[in-house]
């Protein structure tokens, strides 16, 4: 296949982009201007590399819940974005896998599944949604993926397991927003990449969401202990701080349309992908 993927410089995009490349497929991997040899702002631009393209894999946007707060550059760069990504695509028939989040359920008393009515707390929530409506109202065919807390190599400096292995490797206290009861359904990255390909090559409705993440919640205090753990920081310690605004008390996935439209589970647990994400802190 010939497979655009855009954000490729970034967490999730740049494994996409090598995996995608190491199965033979064509790659042009866009990402803002100084990001990627491909420097576009999708915005303001379409991405190059439409005309003959199988897919779109479109990984690019502004994340985080935390810093979408009264930031209009969360809307400009997940809902105009897509926009014009999908006009552009329109035009060639390129289908679209659309990049969205766990954050569109809100917070879960339950495995959130496909069809549940969607309750996003935090602006970046919002423009997730409003990402999928335009996917699904879109003349070109779309698949969305909605993510659930991923990490593993390579992970933002904003996102938790970031800031606590580099804080237990420099021997310094874990930040911890809230008293860390807070659960997600933490998704190593290796598996997100790996629905993300079958998402590409499999023939699905359009329109369609399917939630890739890891069944079992971990609650984000058990996730720092782990991490102390494997870091040696036995003499450490985890400060709190006020909860962040918008931070939803639970994600919790129901994987069963992955399971049968992908053949989809997630296959890392949560101590061997810390393990090599500790790997990668250490080696970065």
């Amino acid at each position: 296949m010939r497979v655009v993927v855009t954000g490729a410089a970034g967490f999730i995009g740049s494994h996409v982009a090598e995996a995608m490349a190491a199965a033979g497929h064509e790659v042009v991997a866009v990402d803002r201007p100084g990001r990627a040899p491909i420097g576009v702002d999708l915005a303001e631009e379409e991405p190059p590399g439409l005309a003959g393209a199988d897919v779109v894999v479109h990984l690019a946007g502004r994340p985080g819940v935390r810093s979408s707060w009264g930031d209009a550059a969360t809307h400009r760069d997940n809902v105009e974005t897509t926009r014009r990504l999908l006009d552009a695509c329109a035009k060639t028939g390129t289908r679209v896998i659309l990049a969205s989040s766990s954050s569109v359920y809100g917070s879960a008393d339950r495995p959130c599944a496909e069809d549940d009515a969607l309750r996003p707390e935090s602006p970046y929530g919002h423009s997730k949604r409003l990402a999928e409506d335009l996917a699904r109202a879109a003349r070109v065919h779309t698949v969305i993926l909605r993510f659930f807390s991923v990490y593993g190599p390579r992970q933002r400096p904003d996102m938790a397991f970031h800031r606590f292995f580099t804080a237990a490797l420099s021997r310094r206290p874990l930040p911890v927003f809230g008293d860390g009861s807070q659960s997600r359904a933490f998704t190593f990255v290796d598996d997100v990449v790996a629905a993300t390909m079958s998402a590409a090559a499999a023939d699905l409705p359009s329109g369609i969401a399917i939630n890739v993440g890891h069944p079992v919640p971990v609650t984000i205090g058990d996730a720092a202990r782990r991490i102390l753990a494997l870091a040696g920081g036995e003499e450490l310690s985890v400060t709190h701080t006020a909860p962040a605004r918008g931070d939803v008390t639970r994600t919790w996935a129901a994987t069963e349309r992955a399971e049968r439209l992908l053949g989809w589970t997630a296959r890392t647990d949560l101590d061997e992908g810390l393990k090599r994400q500790l790997e990668w802190h250490r080696n970065a």
